[in-house]
């Protein structure tokens, strides 16, 4: 088979040409930990001079927009919060418009509760009418039996995203996709809604944040069945590089196909 990484200056042009804005993943992506990849800020200055936007996507719904755009801040990178997206965003985007006034129990850290407090979604730990989860770092067993106890009352379920592990500068710990499975194990039911990477609702986000139609935007990461996957499922341009978790091994042996594949974001400058 043809590696993606031998196409023609020509192929690479024409599979970007409809791109107005990239969606950039961050850790694996942009940084790794508190570094900088090579050619991260150079890629964005690129980016800009061709007249092309970015913002970053990231389905970690643990930390508020604000950690991610201090942290590139201290890195030499400023952005707006308009360039800065999470799936904490999403769902209170999704909340917002869907189920206008419904009260909400949320699982999650108190920088999830301050997004859903600054897009005025009602937040009720007594009697709530539907249930959010995120990802929660400050969880405890206390918590795990009052969300199950609602999801068991059949309450309306929606988690910000699916991602099992989180990876840190040591390893991985369990991210929300493991508190999913232990809410099945008690309850038997699965969420009725997932907003994050690779499920449309932070496409809808992202569409509605950027002004641009789906096909006009490119996702950009490293992992296979969270952000190549997204573009391939909701009509993005899905590409991969190599700087994170995915590798040309994992597309062979899955059979998930991204649109473009570079060892790195710097990798794309010249076709831009």
């Amino acid at each position: 088979m043809r590696s993606l990484l031998d196409l023609s200056e020509t192929e690479i042009r024409q599979k970007l040409q409809e791109v107005r804005c990239f969606l950039l993943d961050l850790d694996g992506t942009f940084y790794l930990g508190d570094r900088l990849l090579d050619g991260s800020r150079e890629f964005l200055e690129a980016v800009e001079k061709s007249g092309r936007r970015f913002a970053f996507l990231t389905n970690n719904s643990s930390k508020g927009t604000g950690h991610y755009i201090q942290k590139l801040a201290r890195m030499g990178v400023r952005i707006g919060e308009g360039q800065m997206l999470s799936s904490g965003q999403a769902a209170a985007m999704y909340l917002r418009r869907e189920h206008p006034g419904k009260r909400i129990g949320l699982l999650g850290n108190e920088s999830l509760r301050q997004e859903m407090e600054k897009h005025n979604i009602p937040l009720d730990d007594c009697d709530p009418e539907m249930v959010l989860i995120g990802f929660d770092t400050t969880l405890n067993y206390e918590k795990l039996c009052r969300v199950c106890d609602w999801v068991r009352a059949g309450l309306p379920y929606i988690a910000t995203h699916p991602d099992f592990n989180c990876p840190t500068e040591t390893g991985f710990v369990p991210d929300i996709g493991a508190i999913i499975a232990f809410i099945k194990a008690s309850t038997g039911r699965e969420p009725d809604k997932i907003i994050g990477k690779p499920h449309g609702e932070i496409v809808r986000a992202a569409c509605e944040r950027t002004g641009l139609k789906p096909r006009q935007l490119a996702i950009v990461g490293d992992r296979l069945y969270t952000d190549v996957q997204t573009g391939l499922n909701h009509g993005l341009c899905a590409i991969l590089v190599l700087t994170g978790e995915g590798t040309l091994k994992e597309v062979e042996e899955t059979g998930v196909e991204p649109d473009l594949i570079f060892e790195r974001l710097s990798s794309m400058i010249p076709f831009l």
